[in-house]
Order: C-alpha cells, then sequence, then structure tokens
C-alpha cells in the first residue's frame, strides 16, 4: 500500500476529514487532498507529525522508495527556494546604483561619474525611468528574500519571473541610454540569476 492510500485509511479509520485532520497537522485541506491523491508528499515535518498523530512508525507510513522520491522533491524544492533567495539578494544589491557614482554626467566637454540623484543633464522623464527601474527591482527583491521564508512555490517563481524581466528592463535601458556602468552592473546581475535560475531548474 502507498503512502496515499495508508494517509486516506488512517483518516477515515478515525472518522476525520480531510479539514479536520489538516487543522491537527497544521496543514492546508487542499495539503491534505493533494497528498491524499498521489499527487505529491508531506515534507518531512509533516510526515513527523502524521506518523505522531496516528502513534505509527515513519518506516510503517512511508515505503523505502517513496522515501527516496520524498529525498529528492526535498532536495529540489531546496534547491528553488536557495536559487530564489539568491535571486532576491542579488535585486536588493541594484540599491548600490542609488548611491554609488555610476552614471556619466557630461559637463562642458568633461565627462564625470555621479550617483543616480546628482544626474542633471538628462531629461526628467529619463531620470523617473532610472528611480523607477531601480526601485522597482529593489523593492521586488526585498519582497523575493521575505516571500522566499514561506515556501510558496507560485510565489516564488512569480517573484524571480519578475526579477528577471526587471533587470532585463534595466539593462537595456542603462546601456540604450549610454550609461555603461550601470548597465554592465544589471548585466552582471542578470547573468548571474540567470546561471542560479537553469543551474537548479
Amino acid at each position: 500500500m502507498e503512502f496515499h492510500e495508508k494517509l486516506q485509511t488512517l483518516r477515515t479509520e478515525k472518522n476525520l476529514t480531510q479539514e479536520e485532520l489538516a487543522e491537527k497537522l497544521f496543514v492546508s485541506r487542499a495539503a491534505v487532498s493533494k497528498w491524499e491523491s498521489g499527487r505529491g508528499y508531506p515534507n518531512i515535518d509533516s510526515l513527523k507529525a502524521i506518523a505522531d498523530y496516528f502513534h505509527i512508525s515513519l518506516d510503517a507510513l512511508i515505503g523505502s522508495e517513496e522515501i527516496v522520491t520524498l529525498a529528492q522533491e526535498d532536495k529540489k524544492a531546496a534547491r528553488k527556494q536557495y536559487t530564489t533567495l539568491i535571486c532576491g539578494v542579488l535585486d536588493c544589491l541594484t540599491a548600490l546604483l542609488f548611491f554609488l557614482p555610476l552614471f556619466g554626467e557630461g559637463d562642458a566637454g568633461q565627462i564625470s561619474s555621479v550617483s543616480v540623484f546628482a544626474l542633471s543633464g538628462i531629461g526628467t522623464w529619463l531620470k523617473i525611468a532610472f528611480l523607477a527601474t531601480l526601485a522597482l527591482t529593489v523593492l521586488n527583491g526585498f519582497c523575493t528574500v521575505i516571500i522566499s521564508n514561506f515556501n510558496r512555490a507560485q510565489w516564488d517563481r512569480h517573484r524571480v519571473v519578475t526579477g528577471l524581466a526587471l533587470t532585463v528592463i534595466g539593462t537595456m535601458l542603462f546601456i540604450l541610454t549610454r550609461q555603461p556602468y550601470a548597465g554592465i552592473l544589471y548585466l552582471c546581475i542578470l547573468v548571474l540569476k540567470g546561471f542560479f535560475v537553469i543551474k537548479n531548474r
């Protein structure tokens, strides 16, 4: 008997609904439904909680092949969470562009490096575009770092995709407006993100 069948049997023997079992295990009803339908396995902490609640051993609850599958799924989930966290931290690092003198300013034939706030030789809309791109990227980074602690795969994926899109936009914006240092920094961040996303797929 496989795990999902054992779980369903144990639950029905105690005359519990999926929602009641979910409350006792401190998980959602959707999680219990997913486990019982065989579409996924609980993490190791939830497995221990299930075994404790039904007063059975982990060996009796889950077979050796399923343990291997569970370990692989946990490892894959941990890698994805690690990737999300790294992408979030990289987005947060773009905050350096607010303070470092990485923007070129032409004045009387001489070019000097200034921070984005000190830029004066460009149009107002372009400066707003620079600041908005930087602010959105940093905000996405903070949200990504915070959300990565909640173990929500869909949220993680959304934040990583949003971060990648913002980094592409920032890279193109800074390169097209002839701000090479800012563009190179964004490009380096984009390459690092791409490396981690592809490596941990």
